[in-house]
């Protein structure tokens, strides 16, 4: 998992002997080892170790997972699958990283913010008119026909 991550002070741990059916909210970083199944709700961030098995609704800040997690996904702010992670369900994120050797299998939907503005990357060719004259294009500008009279 990344350096920055696991800096982070833990709020809990289940451990890889453990398994919890119900519902988690949490501060700070939860890691799971173990077996959950429920819902787990919290702005912070979540690890899901090589042995976790998760089956549960999750909304967190960050996800990271190298283990197995079955259910929908809310990350606010990233999803990251590493190369031992399986990820089998719905996937609602501004950013996604899924790293070679990583599964997943479902839906991803980025989340919505402002859409970029398409900006065409080259000006509009000039055009001439059977009089010679140059055509506009519907900004005013000038538009140009690349065919040769005879």
């Amino acid at each position: 998992m990344s350096k920055n991550i696991e800096s982070e002070k833990l709020s809990g741990f289940l451990d890889k002997d453990t398994s919890f059916v119900g519902e988690i909210k949490f501060n700070n970083t939860l890691r799971i080892d173990g077996n959950f199944e429920g819902k787990i709700m919290s702005s912070s961030t979540l690890l899901i170790g090589e042995t976790g098995r998760v089956k549960a609704d999750i909304e967190v800040g960050v996800i990271s997972i190298n283990g197995y997690v079955e259910g929908t996904i809310k990350a606010k702010t990233k999803v990251e699958i590493f190369s031992k992670g399986k990820v089998s369900g719905t996937i609602i994120t501004p950013k996604l990283m899924i790293e070679e050797g990583a599964y997943f299998q479902g839906e991803c939907k980025m989340e919505e913010g402002k859409k970029p503005e398409l900006k065409p990357s080259v000006p509009p060719l000039e055009n001439k008119n059977e009089e010679g004259n140059k055509k506009r294009n519907d900004k005013g500008k000038n538009i140009n026909n690349n065919s040769s009279k005879a």
